[in-house]
């Protein structure tokens, strides 16, 4: 059985960050593992920009960003395997690869991170009838098949939810004169952030039905149409179409800490980071997340115990936090800045400071518990 420091499960933002955080923390022995034939994971099929502003200070494509990343991991001294699936993560911290460039090689590390993203909520979720004719894709399948493998899947299109990747292809779709007749959104408000609204569908005049959803699928063989229901009045009209693209949702892939936790809680040498512990809005947020775990599993490798964090950091973290106080109600964990009415700085949409003695559950007073 081969030994790590640290094994890093998932090759995209959130892998290679940790993959060099814990490298740069200390870590000897660090090994990254892909199950595709390369790095870079969702980052690859983004030909869009908006990647990079907060972590690098410039706007970049998905690829870009990842192809930085890469050549970070390709000088850094940790051990890639890619094409390689981590088949199983058992409880005592070893875990069985395979792959066509290690066959089945069994590896035990002193702490891992599960940097295994998330997938799509597929159609087959939904209570929505019908026939299930081709011309119905996930958003992420939509991007890979025309960015990655060049594909015309269509020229008639209806999106169904408006999460971020949902509203990048309707826009990408315009710009290839596709005709985008309408982005089907549930709620009543627009599902994604409001830059990739405002970017996205309001600059190209993408009409956003909120509070509709798509009740029924129409066609043999090709999808002909769909039937859009209105949620508020019930009433529902027939909109011709020819694909289907859905944004409804995405899923942490976290079946490998099931596994290790075996029912129970997560073992303390399993980290989680990126998309397979919350689904992030930004991948700059992503990136510095992971960086923080791989130097945390780091910490745990060398010691036997992880820590929030140390030394610098800590006074990094309280330069930034004015008083070093961490809520972490939610993981956005906001700095805040004690007042004399008590605590402000929450993005939560909480209009009024947070009062001294009555703090939410999950308020941290201390950063370094």
């Amino acid at each position: 059985m081969t030994a790590y420091d640290i094994l890093v499960i998932g090759g995209g933002p959130a892998g290679m960050a940790a993959a060099l955080g814990a490298k740069k923390a200390g870590a000897e022995r660090v090994l990254l593992t892909e199950r595709l034939d390369t790095l870079g994971g969702i980052l690859n099929q983004c030909v869009h920009t908006g990647f990079g502003l907060i972590y690098y200070g410039e706007e970049l494509t998905g690829v870009e960003y990842a192809a930085r990343f890469k050549e970070e991991i390709k000088n850094s001294g940790v051990d890639v395997l890619t094409g390689t699936t981590v088949v199983h993560l058992r409880e005592d911290g070893s875990a069985l690869l395979s792959g066509p460039s290690c066959g089945l090689l069994a590896v035990r590390a002193k702490a891992v991170i599960l940097a295994s993203g998330c997938r799509e909520r597929p159609i087959g979720a939904l209570s929505v009838s019908g026939t299930r004719p081709s011309g119905i894709f996930s958003a992420g399948m939509a991007q890979k098949m025309i960015n990655l493998g060049g594909y015309d899947i269509g020229n008639q299109f209806v999106i169904l939810g408006s999460g971020d990747v949902g509203m990048i292809m309707a826009r990408q779709l315009t710009q290839m004169g596709k005709n985008v007749l309408a982005v089907i959104e549930k709620e009543a408000v627009c599902g994604g952030l409001a830059r990739n609204k405002i970017q996205c569908l309001d600059a190209y005049r993408i009409p956003l039905k909120t509070r509709c959803t798509v009740s029924r699928i129409h066609g043999i063989g090709r999808i002909s149409g769909v039937t859009v229901r209105d949620l508020e009045n019930g009433r529902e009209h027939f909109l011709a179409c020819d694909t289907l693209i859905t944004s409804v949702g995405l899923i942490p892939e976290r079946e490998l800490s099931e596994e290790a936790s075996n029912g129970g809680a997560l073992p303390e040498w399993l980290f989680l980071c990126g998309n397979a512990c919350y689904v992030h809005d930004l991948v700059d947020d992503v990136t510095v997340e992971a960086f923080q775990t791989g130097r945390q599993a780091a910490a745990f490798a060398q010691s036997g115990f992880a820590r929030f964090a140390r030394g610098e950091e800590v006074e990094n973290l309280k330069k930034y936090g004015g008083s070093g106080i961490f809520c972490i109600a939610c993981p956005k964990a906001c700095p805040l800045t004690k007042t004399k009415d008590g605590y402000s700085g929450a993005l939560c949409g909480r209009k009024d400071p947070i009062p001294s003695g009555s703090e939410p559950q999950g308020f941290s007073r201390d950063i370094a518990t």
